[in-house]
């Protein structure tokens, strides 16, 4: 699903892209002015985005431990079963592989159920930043007078110029901007 999700996100983003430079190119006679700012990069250099970080890491760190001693346990339950199913009749062995799959199952739920809150509570905490990020682009831009500004990444801009590059000033605006 991630990929699909990536996969379109470049796709429109080369669109867009493309859409700019033909725009670029018909409007000769105005100066046009690009800038870019890597969005990724500004949310982890921003103080809040690296304050969201820590505290996904440490939420993510206690679930990957919970997770991890589930593991081991339902290993160690395994390598019980499997040394006591020779000795044991035909009920008792099809009772406790019914108890060890249910454990499985559960234990596969949870790790579905942890992966889809630690993404929730990364969107959660990520969300705001991002908004005011695109409000602190958008004043950038009417500000300095850009044309236009892309979001630079490793999928849609190939080539830029250091000059280009509006991501440090946005993060540096955004630290000192004081919450809204």
């Amino acid at each position: 699903m991630s990929f699909d999700k990536n996969w379109i996100n470049v796709r429109f983003l080369s669109v867009a892209t493309a859409m700019s430079v033909a725009l670029v190119s018909s409007v000769q006679a105005a100066e046009v002015k690009i800038g870019l700012v890597d969005m990724q990069q500004a949310l982890q250099n921003v103080e809040l985005g690296k304050k969201a970080k820590a505290q996904l890491e440490k939420e993510f760190n206690a679930k990957k431990k919970k997770l991890q001693d589930e593991e081991s346990s339902i290993k160690k339950m395994g390598e019980e079963f499997k040394k006591q199913s020779l000795v044991m009749n035909d009920e008792a062995r099809a009772k406790k592989q019914g108890e060890l799959q249910e454990r499985i199952m559960k234990f596969q739920e949870l790790t579905a159920r942890s992966q889809s809150e630690i993404q929730q509570k990364e969107q959660e905490l990520t969300r705001p930043i991002i908004n005011r990020l695109r409000q602190i682009i958008s004043e950038l831009a009417k500000d300095k007078d850009y044309t236009v500004i892309l979001e630079k990444n490793e999928n849609t801009v190939l080539f830029s110029k250091e000059k280009d590059d509006l991501t440090d000033e946005i993060v540096s605006r955004f630290n000192k901007k004081p919450q809204a």
